[in-house]
């Protein structure tokens, strides 16, 4: 058994495809899986569903698989330890991000990159579950989501809260004038405006639905979309109003827009920046926690 054998299977795992893995591990398709064959000889257990294609994993395999990850980890974190230790932190950090989480993400990792110029980010943007499992098997090193407490006890996550600075509706004047003011927008209130929406799958959407069924109220959402740049865009002409976490958005990106706070009860999740608990943390994820976590809003 070797480290290449073990990353070929968590590649697998990752694109579920015998083909794309290959790619993913930089090897023709026959080298893989004659790779994989080897390794569940060595180990004297079938670990992958085979047909014509990919078809999952055995019980074993899942097994197996859960080291795997965890040993695939470790190797990368001892790979970047050493790179550090060579020339400082640098390396690419795999974020997973929550959309509209309370936080502007460009803005944190702005203010990192002055005390860590050569650390590059690759971001995935995950719905809250997928960010958990992320997490979990180590696809993604820096989580920014919305989770419940007892989840991050039981995984011993390394924790920093967000701050909770409410909801508000974003708008253009032009279009809605009567909604200029301070005072806060009631739910009842927002439920006669137009609104535009991420999708139903997305946790911040969930909470949202949930407090107006809990009020008996029918919104009218004229947009839903995944993409919060075309929610800003649909807010920008004026189709309806954005409804998103305080300081989810960069400043600048609201030229022209305002803002008006809701009073909405808060959400059940708490939006929390988590990575492994110490000693599993990569050393990059770990450098960056340590920076970010002096900050983030208080």
């Amino acid at each position: 058994m070797d480290i290449k054998q073990l990353i070929y299977l968590c590649n697998l795992e990752r694109e579920r495809h015998f083909g794309r893995a290959a790619e993913a591990s930089f090897v023709t398709q026959p080298t893989l899986s004659m790779r994989l064959k080897n390794l569940e000889r060595e180990l004297g257990l079938p670990l992958i569903n085979r047909s014509n294609n990919f078809a999952g994993f055995t019980p074993e395999g899942d097994r197996v698989l859960a080291w795997a990850r965890e040993i695939v980890s470790v190797y990368q974190g001892l790979k970047l330890e050493v790179e550090s230790l060579k020339h400082g932190v640098n390396g690419t950090l795999r974020v997973g991000v929550v959309p509209q989480c309370s936080v502007a993400l460009p803005l944190l990792l702005k203010a990192v990159q002055a005390r860590y110029p050569q650390l590059d980010y690759r971001i995935a943007v995950l719905s809250a579950d997928q960010l958990l499992e992320a997490l979990n098997s180590h696809t993604v090193d820096v989580g920014i989501g919305f989770f419940e407490m007892a989840t991050l006890r039981e995984l011993h996550f390394q924790t920093e809260m967000l701050a909770d600075r409410g909801v508000e509706a974003i708008f253009h004047p032009d279009h809605f004038p009567a909604l200029v003011g301070k005072t806060p927008l009631t739910l009842d209130e927002l439920a006669q405006q137009p609104l535009c929406l991420a999708e139903p799958t997305r946790y911040f959407r969930r909470y949202l639905d949930m407090a107006f069924r809990e009020a008996t109220l029918v919104p009218r959402v004229i947009v839903e979309s995944a993409s919060i740049m075309q929610l800003m865009q649909c807010a920008q002409v004026g189709l309806g109003l954005l409804v998103s976490p305080v300081g989810h958005l960069l400043p600048a990106s609201l030229q022209g827009l305002q803002q008006r706070a809701i009073t909405l009860p808060p959400m059940a999740r708490q939006a929390a920046l988590v990575i492994a608990e110490p000693g599993r943390a990569t050393p990059l994820a770990q450098h960056f926690f340590d920076e970010a976590r002096g900050l983030l809003p208080i």
